[in-house]
């Protein structure tokens, strides 16, 4: 019974949010010029290549999705909540920021399962922590990339320089969550 009152609430999803409708109306603005502009041929070009584009981009989406899912099933909600919880302080931090370094592969498979750890009892912080992480100093990046074109003292200065902002911006979202916290139960 405990366990069940421990676990987070989940965010009901709606297939079309604030979000998306405001992406399908850019969408449509767009489509609707470049067809009025350019003609009908040209409209067509552009959607057939992005159908294309879509079809090569599914099974990597699909495999980040699928990924995410079944880490939440594997990985305990204690131990998530224990490393990465609200309550980690300063060491879910750090702990995030490790993941973002090692985690493999692109955004098809960070942000499932980043939204994945959050739907298992990871707070926001550690979830921005673990994208910013990833996004500046993950090392697949540094080594299929970085170090070939740009050499090790590029990747060395660009390391030194990045490392902290991962964890200045998990420390920054967790307090403002505090505050945001202290000021909801005051009122």
């Amino acid at each position: 019974m405990g366990s069940q009152t421990s676990q987070p609430l989940r965010r009901k999803r709606r297939a079309i949010d604030w979000p998306t409708a405001i992406l399908i109306v850019i969408v449509g603005s767009a489509a609707s010029y470049v067809y009025w502009r350019d003609g009908p041929a040209k409209f067509l070009d552009v959607v057939w290549n992005d159908t294309d584009l879509f079809i090569s981009m599914l099974p990597k989406v699909l495999a980040g999705c699928l990924t995410a899912a079944f880490l939440a099933i594997l990985l305990p909600r204690e131990t998530i909540n224990r490393w990465v919880g609200a309550d980690s302080g300063f060491k879910g931090i750090l702990v995030s920021t490790f993941a973002g370094v090692i985690l493999p592969g692109g955004p098809f498979t960070i942000f499932p399962i980043a939204a994945a750890f959050v739907g298992m009892g990871a707070d926001i912080a550690a979830a921005v922590t673990l994208i910013t992480s990833w996004t500046l100093i993950g090392l697949n990046r540094v080594v299929t990339w970085e170090m070939p074109f740009l050499g090790f003292d590029f990747v060395a200065w660009r390391w030194v320089v990045a490392l902290p902002l991962p964890i200045l911006a998990g420390l920054f979202v967790r307090a403002i969550e505090k505050r945001l916290k202290t000021k909801a139960s005051a009122s």
